[in-house]
């Protein structure tokens, strides 16, 4: 019972033996769903999403009514009192009279912190702008364990919006927890990883080319991003920049007969639907481990067992 009553609001903010208790968990509720299916009974969660989601939303409603809880929240913040100029600092106060835990999307980095700060039931961070989103890392860990069978001696491919892709910085920093991990870092220069990403994972091998071509052959994993739309300050930047990647069944051909293609979601243009047919493509087997691990994450957090 350890994470009873914890926040998350990046990776780091649980042990790798944590990480690795929730990852059980996820599996024995894939194993036997029924098992968990009164496991939240009485407990509600307050979902809101300041910032569009469907995988993210969905998989946590989803998650909370398959262990028996129900959900209340938003996914528009004008239907809120946002739009009655309500500080996030009040709106957390006032769900956490409501709510046994809070799932929260925004779209300024930093406001997961900042929010956490006046929840007084467990906060979890499913997006905070350009910075963290560790419910995806740890639908990508599960992933990556369930279908490689290791966290361990992996190249990993990381491919598009770098510098705002909040999925990769939050997935880099939690890899370089396990052994013999080498990154892969695959994007135009405007749109580099971080530097403050490539110092939190010193002391690991990593490269950095605007070339897919010249390393799929190398890599264990491709992780694909779309190339973000709503973080660019002009249209003519998107456009100079939206197609720069396009996985291609061509471009599959090169890669490793077990590599995993893996991407958040949504995709726009950057993985052609002829690898949707390739069986190294596991981005929607991915967003169904989304909706386990979550659960997992929410029974850890709330302190409650399988039924009884």
């Amino acid at each position: 019972m350890k994470l009873k009553g914890r926040n998350l609001i990046q990776p780091e903010d649980f042990s790798v033996n944590e990480i690795d208790e929730i990852l059980s968990l996820s599996q024995n509720i894939i194993n036997n769903p029924s098992r968990y299916s009164r496991a939240c009974e009485g407990n509600l969660l307050a979902t809101l999403f300041y910032e569009p989601s469907t995988r993210t939303r969905f998989s946590f409603e989803a998650a909370m009514n398959r262990l028996g809880g129900k959900v209340i929240g938003f996914s528009e913040p004008n239907s809120s009192s946002t739009a009655k100029g309500e500080t996030l600092e009040d709106t957390m106060e006032t769900v956490s009279c409501y709510a046994d835990a809070i799932v929260m999307r925004h779209p300024k980095s930093g406001s997961a912190t900042q929010a956490s700060r006046f929840a007084r039931v467990p906060f979890i961070n499913a997006g905070d702008g350009g910075n963290q989103h560790p419910t995806q890392t740890l639908t990508d860990i599960l992933t990556i364990k369930s279908l490689k069978g290791s966290l361990d001696n992996h190249t990993i491919g990381l491919c598009g919006d770098l510098k705002n892709g909040r999925t990769v910085h939050s997935l880099t920093k939690a890899m370089a927890r396990y052994k013999n991990i080498k990154f892969v870092f695959i994007s135009p220069k405007e749109l580099e990883m971080p530097e403050y990403i490539k110092e939190a994972i010193a002391g690991h091998e990593y490269i950095e080319t605007n070339n897919l071509d010249e390393v799929i052959g190398e890599l264990d994993i491709l992780y694909m991003t779309r190339i973000q739309r709503e973080r660019f300050e002009s249209q003519e930047q998107y456009e100079n920049l939206k197609d720069y990647y396009i996985l291609t069944a061509q471009k599959m051909s090169k890669a490793k007969s077990d590599m995993l293609v893996m991407h958040p979601l949504p995709r726009v243009n950057e993985i052609d639907t002829e690898v949707d047919k390739d069986e190294r493509a596991v981005y929607f087997d991915q967003a169904r481990y989304g909706m386990y691990v979550r659960m997992a994450l929410i029974m850890k957090l709330l302190g409650v067992e399988a039924n009884a």
